[in-house]
């Protein structure tokens, strides 16, 4: 299969609803997921960075990989986030969202304890030879204080279970050498850069406006595919202003969010600590 059949295209990595008292939202979650699959998305990211990962439990992620994962059947690929700084963790996680109904895995570099790059790729290696679902790496430095290094990407890429990488690095011309020189199918995870990635090769997004702008993102993808680099262009220059909004932040949760309440989306802009809602929510003006 390839990495589109497996992962999908257009994917969104969603936020997590929450109640103002920090419980997860079940009612705001089947709305945000009925709104992603009507309005294009073919792959869903769930338990990601953009999820709040590192402030949901166990527990949390299994109980939202299921919902999901039932609420999607059929229709998109449930790709759960499954990353930590320790690999005996890692594949406990993995193991639970094979279990719970995921499609596929995202597996972010270890944080925080910043490894040697062969650490990286043995830690990798292990979550990717302890389960059955397809891998797709996440490379996004920016967060995980560690980049992967060319190397070690090509190193990973020639593991039968490692079908992709989401791309929040931003340096275009090694993802540009690298989609040459590997199987490897690339994702873009950093907004800005959709159209120039998919201009040269990417398979598809992993986006986070993509919880408000799953279309035009379909859209942009089609106009690349069949070679409409002026539809591309202007849908890409279209979503700009958006793209600053959410994004403007260290952390896009809190700004979708509220987004995604005033509209009506999902029922509250909550998030855990230490995320905070934007101003405008606190003031009254998310739902």
């Amino acid at each position: 299969m390839t990495a589109a059949e497996l992962f999908g295209i257009n994917l969104v990595a969603m936020v997590t609803p929450m109640n103002p008292d920090g419980s997860i939202s079940l009612p705001g979650l089947a709305s945000l997921v009925d709104h992603l699959l009507t309005t294009g998305a073919d792959g869903l990211v769930v338990a990601g960075t953009t999820g709040e990962s590192p402030t949901l439990t166990d527990a949390e992620t299994t109980q939202l990989v299921k919902a999901v994962a039932t609420q999607a059947a059929g229709r998109a690929k449930v790709i759960a986030g499954i990353g930590t700084y320790d690999t005996a963790t890692t594949i406990r996680r993995a193991h639970e969202a094979e279990a719970a109904g995921a499609d596929g895995l995202l597996l972010v570099t270890p944080y925080y304890s910043k490894p040697t790059q062969a650490g990286v790729t043995a830690h990798c290696r292990a979550v990717a030879d302890a389960t059955t679902l397809p891998v797709m790496l996440y490379d996004v430095p920016h967060r995980t204080g560690l980049a992967m290094a060319p190397a070690t990407i090509t190193e990973l890429a020639a593991h039968p279970n490692i079908h992709a990488i989401k791309d929040a690095k931003g340096d275009l011309a090694e993802a540009m050498s690298l989609m040459s020189t590997t199987a490897l199918a690339y994702y873009c995870g950093t907004d800005d850069l959709n159209l120039p990635y998919l201009a040269t090769g990417a398979t598809g997004l992993v986006s986070v406006t993509g919880n408000l702008t799953a279309a035009p993102n379909a859209d942009l993808i089609q106009a690349i595919r069949t070679g409409d680099l002026d539809t591309a262009q202007a849908v890409h220059r279209s979503q700009i202003p958006i793209t600053t909004a959410l994004t403007a932040d260290s952390q896009g949760a809190p700004n979708t969010k509220a987004a995604l309440a005033e509209l009506g989306i999902i029922p509250h802009a909550s998030v855990r600590l230490p995320l905070m809602m934007t101003t405008s929510c606190r003031r009254g003006g998310g739902r």
